[in-house]
Formats: structure tokens, sequence, C-alpha cells
């Protein structure tokens, strides 16, 4: 059993940057990790995934180059970090855990066990 809590979201401007945290409780170092975001009237979608390791991590194209995953098993928290942040990177942040990795299971949501109750995000143009 996994519980994570987001936290970081906020208002910001385009081209500024947020750092948003998963932290855990449980096992979370046996866990993956993904970031999913769902915007107002849109579905759920895949952000960046990391594997429990980190030896493997996995971006949504939009995002490559801009985000950047990464977690301390020591904390049992996860990161991710958004830099040049843009007006359609509006939405909920949700953070998940997953017993899968790899390049398909990375964006699947079913394949994700545990979910936070996620945090707003909204960058102003």
């Amino acid at each position: 059993q996994v519980q994570l809590v987001e936290s970081g979201g906020g208002l910001v401007q385009a081209g500024g940057s947020l750092r948003l945290s998963c932290a855990a409780s449980g096992r979370f170092s046996n866990y993956n990790m993904g970031w999913f975001r769902q915007a107002p009237g849109k579905e759920r979608e895949f952000v960046a995934h990391i594997a429990w390791s980190s030896s493997r991590t996995y971006y949504e194209d939009s995002v490559k180059g801009r985000f950047t995953i990464s977690r301390d098993n020591t904390k049992n928290t996860g990161y991710l970090q958004m830099n040049s942040l843009k007006p359609e990177d509006t939405a909920v942040y949700y953070c998940a855990a997953s017993g899968y990795s790899g390049t398909y299971y990375a964006r699947e949501i079913s394949k994700y066990d545990y979910w936070g109750q996620g945090t707003q995000v909204t960058v102003s143009s």
C-alpha cells in the first residue's frame, strides 16, 4: 500500500518554473512513478515516468527538454521540475505509482495502482 500527496503547484507566468513534489508513504522504493495531468474538459494524460531505481525515464513529447522527473527513495519523494512553462501546461498534475515500467507500460494509466489527489498548475500568458 502506498499513499501519495502532491505539492508545489501554483500560478506562474509563461516561461517560469515550478517544482512539484510527491511525498509517499509505504514502500515507495518498490514502485515506478509517473506524473500525469488533466486539463479542464480533457482526458488525463501521461507526462513523465521514472523507474524505481531511476535507471529509466520517459517523457511525453511536448514536455521533453522542459520537464525533468526525479526521485529520492531515501526521502520517499518524487519530483517533477517544470521549466519554460506554457499556458497549455495548465492542468491538475497527479503523481502515481506502478509496478510496471518500460516504454509501453509507463504511459498506461491502467497500470498505475496508487494515485495522489492532484495539485493545480496554472500558467498565465
